[in-house]
């Protein structure tokens, strides 16, 4: 049975592939969307990406978060790696504050924190990498909500460092059995069919499940759905999605709209 006055919260990756701010892809999917969480400077990013991606999401109204990964250009911040704890707190920082300080000089501020690809889901099975993460966050603010994977243990880290917290879900990405996103080395990691990711998504909103790699059907409580922006086609995923929730009656907003 579906849930009534549902509401949920569409994020999207930006600021990452400066082509998609020049060839207006980047802005496209904001028309869809109602958060972004913008690359800063680890894998991906610098003070003008940041600016006008910044700039580009107070037009839109959409909530505007920090993205940090590790500082692995090269690789996009999606190769794992064996850094101390106490550097991974410290490049979180870095990039949190680099993010805030564009933030303020357009007249924003940053109201969530998601960390990015291999950072993002070895925290999810290590409390410790966790722990940098908010450390890291902390040293900055602790008046931002962490956005982890719905379910995980990192959630519960967050937690108990003092944050409040919003849990993940993917519309455009498949999960294994145990609830954690199938790897990247695999062909069909990624959703790239539009009605296939609002199928997903509705799943998520409606009925808190997602069907996993295989078949099974695993649980999972979200208030906030992320969308990939440089998934190929990315801009008409999002609004598939989109359209596909109010149509079914759920409500679109961030967490600070609600």
């Amino acid at each position: 049975m579906k849930r009534e006055q549902l509401t949920i919260d569409l994020n999207c990756d930006m600021g990452e592939v400066p082509e998609a701010i020049a060839d207006g892809t980047q802005e496209a999917l904001m028309r869809s969307i109602t958060s972004v969480n913008i690359a800063c400077g680890g894998h991906a990013g610098d003070e003008q990406t940041m600016k006008t991606t910044i700039e580009q999401a107070l037009r839109w109204k959409l909530a505007i978060g920090a993205h940090p990964g590790y500082p692995d250009r090269a690789n996009f911040g999606r190769l794992e790696l064996k850094l101390p704890t106490s550097d991974i707190a410290s490049s979180v920082f870095e990039q949190v504050s680099a993010l805030a300080e564009v933030a303020a000089g357009c007249g924003a501020r940053l109201t969530h924190v998601k960390p990015h690809g291999a950072l993002y889901n070895q925290a999810v099975r290590n409390r410790e990498l966790a722990a940098a993460i908010a450390e890291g966050v902390a040293q900055w603010s602790r008046g931002v909500v962490l956005v982890g994977l719905a379910g995980s243990r990192m959630l519960d880290v967050f937690r108990e460092a003092g944050f409040a917290v919003a849990a993940e879900a993917f519309a455009d990405r498949r999960y294994e059995p145990d609830g954690t996103l199938r790897s990247r080395k695999f062909e069909d990691a990624l959703i790239r069919n539009p009605e296939e990711a609002a199928w997903q998504a509705l799943g998520i909103a409606e009925r808190g499940v997602v069907i996993a790699s295989d078949g099974s059907e695993v649980a999972v409580d979200a208030q906030t759905l992320c969308i990939h922006g440089d998934t190929p086609g990315a801009p008409e995923i999002a609004a598939t999605v989109a359209r596909s929730l109010r149509e079914s009656g759920v409500t679109l907003c961030s967490p600070t709209q609600r």
